[in-house]
């Protein structure tokens, strides 16, 4: 089932591309299969499953915020007779949009799981600070003489 996202391209401004995004992300293909977690406020961490793929047949770039996770295998010399295949092998190219200020800190192979790390690093002239409010002192007449 496709969403339709018309209403809030009419109601909102500055969105579109973000509903882009939205739109892309349904159609997105399922292989191979990733997940996406949370660990606190800043810190990121995308799992994708690399079944079969070498440290040599991957590759991890990062260009204009998007994330971009490629996978290519050599051809083999002598091609197996399979009876079943049911790990796919095949050429994949994986891409994430990361919002401002997220940085990808590092990626490891580890037990057929390609994790790469994110952070978001926000400079401190953009994070929130309170603003002190000055409310004038109240000062108290002393002595008035009456009239």
């Amino acid at each position: 089932m496709r969403t339709d996202y018309s209403p809030f391209f009419r109601s909102t401004v500055g969105f579109d591309r973000l509903l882009n995004l939205l739109e892309t992300a349904e159609g997105a293909p399922g292989y191979p299969p990733y997940n996406i977690e949370r660990s606190d406020e800043d810190h990121y961490r995308i799992t994708i499953a690399v079944a079969g793929f070498a440290e040599k047949d991957l590759g991890v770039e990062v260009k204009d915020n998007v994330l971009a996770v490629t996978g290519k295998r050599e051809a083999e010399a002598e091609k197996p007779a399979y009876l079943h295949q049911g790990i796919a092998g095949r050429a994949f190219e994986r891409q994430f949009q990361l919002a401002q200020h997220v940085v990808v800190k590092g990626a490891r192979l580890e037990n057929g799981l390609l994790h790469v790390d994110l952070e978001r690093i926000v400079p401190e002239e953009k994070r929130p600070r309170r603003i002190a409010i000055n409310a004038p002192e109240l000062k108290t007449i002393e002595g008035q003489k009456a009239a």
